[in-house]
């Protein structure tokens, strides 16, 4: 099994870069250049007044919650019990800023209106990830999200988007971006999950929002000297694997089809086979990507994420390499 399903290639840094260099001046201190433009362009895609180039993810959450904290003067941060600040940050959100995180719907399920209505505590802003990945990439109906939206705005709380994997989930929603990002007070998103960037990621919103939050970017270290880079990477996400997200999308369904699964919501998937992770890893090859423990004894799992070269694989094909693969891993199974 030579051919690779899951996954974006591997490039080495000099093909990485061929395609990035120009004769344009870097920034400095984020400060003009490729960060410059790249802050104009996601604005511009999000329909917000303005964009912030973040290092990291993380470090974007961290900054708009805290941002948010100060303008309503409430440090209760209300979110879904899988959210990246809860099992990914280190818990950042309460020993850097000082804020207090709630979780509301059950851990399998997607927030819902009456969990925000019926939440007994009065938090200040509200965190909602597009797809939610721990869910297995999953997304709402855009009624469904117009309707958490509008339940948080009764009780007065600020929304933010977790959008690390926004940009693959307008397909889905049958949205474009700016109309989905409308909903929300501020927008994170990433540039290198989807985009095949570097690093780094945006901070959306109003002026002000972003006025303040390059403030806080300074503060949580954020302001390096030289980022054009990853901004020059981000671009060039922007400009070709944009695009195509949505064929990405859409062959995703010949591929999770193949493989049994159901329909996904976005060019990601969850993939479950019975096994142990550790042996199935060495016996795998490199069709798909790796293993690891699911919440059920004796099944492991992995992420099937279709991009570029999955769009080589037809239907039949999947499925007769997904049979060799089962056949391979299934002398892992303990007896």
């Amino acid at each position: 099994m030579s051919r690779q399903l899951s996954g974006i290639r591997e490039l080495t840094m000099r093909a990485q870069l061929a395609d990035l260099l120009t004769d344009e001046k870097p920034d400095r201190y984020g400060d003009g250049g490729p960060v410059a433009k790249l802050e104009e362009r996601v604005a511009s895609l999000l329909g917000t007044e303005a964009a912030l180039f973040v290092p990291t993810g993380t470090m974007a959450q961290q900054i708009a919650l805290r941002c948010w904290a100060d303008r309503t003067s409430n440090p209760i941060v209300a979110m879904h019990p899988t959210a990246h600040p809860l099992l990914h940050e280190g818990d950042a959100l309460s020993v850097l800023a000082g804020l207090r995180a709630i979780e509301l719907a059950d851990p399998w399920a997607l927030i819902a209106p009456s969990d925000v209505a019926d939440c007994p505590e009065p938090f200040g802003t509200l965190l909602l990830e597009l797809p939610q990945r721990e869910a297995g990439f999953v997304l709402p109906t855009w009624d469904e999200l117009v309707a958490v939206v509008e339940a948080a705005r009764e009780r007065d709380a600020v929304l933010h988007l977790d959008g690390a994997r926004l940009w693959e989930s307008a397909p889905g929603l049958g949205k474009p971006l700016d109309e989905i990002a409308g909903l929300f007070d501020s927008v994170y998103v990433s540039f290198y999950k989807s985009l095949a960037g570097i690093s780094g990621a945006a901070l959306a919103g109003s002026k002000e929002f972003v006025d303040q939050a390059r403030i806080w970017r300074h503060r949580y270290g954020g302001m390096l000297f030289g980022q054009w880079p990853a901004a020059l990477a981000a671009l060039h996400g922007l400009d070709v694997v944009l695009p195509r997200l949505a064929t990405y999308v859409e062959h995703a369904k010949v591929v999770a089809k193949a493989l049994g699964v159901a329909e996904p919501h976005t060019h990601q998937f969850r993939l479950h086979v019975h096994g142990s992770p550790e042996r199935i890893n060495e016996v795998r090859g490199d069709f798909l990507g790796k293993f690891w423990p699911s919440p059920v004894p004796g099944i492991a799992m992995t992420e099937v994420t279709v991009a570029g070269p999955a769009l080589e694989w037809t239907h039949d094909e999947i499925v007769e390499a997904y049979a060799k693969f089962l056949a391979v891993v299934g002398e892992t199974r303990d007896t």
